[in-house]
């Protein structure tokens, strides 16, 4: 017995990535609603705007600066020997020196 394969119009070659943009080229109006109003019903599956929320610190209402300093080598390994945060405590000891504080 032998086997008959159907011959399809779209080669196997094509990747997902172009079959998918195929497949959305092709789509009506009513097929994209429908497709909406299901995704939208699905439980197990969130509008993704949380997911494509900025993300990392929030913008400070008081911004610092970036600035390239050069410290003498004792000043930096006292600041560093504290540990983490040293950057801040020297940001600190320069608003005291300049009486900010």
């Amino acid at each position: 017995m032998s086997t008959i394969l159907k011959k399809t119009t779209e080669p196997f070659s094509k990747t997902p990535l172009e079959r998918a943009r195929l497949a959305l080229a092709t789509m009506t109006d009513a097929q994209d609603e429908a497709i909406t109003a299901d995704a939208l019903t699905d439980p197990d599956n969130p509008p993704a705007d949380a997911l494509l929320a900025r993300r990392g610190r929030p913008v400070s209402d008081n911004p610092k600066g970036r600035v390239t300093i050069r410290l003498d080598n004792d000043v930096l390994s006292h600041f560093r020997a504290q540990g983490p945060g040293w950057q801040t405590r020297v940001n600190e000891a320069l608003r005291k020196a300049a009486g900010l504080d």
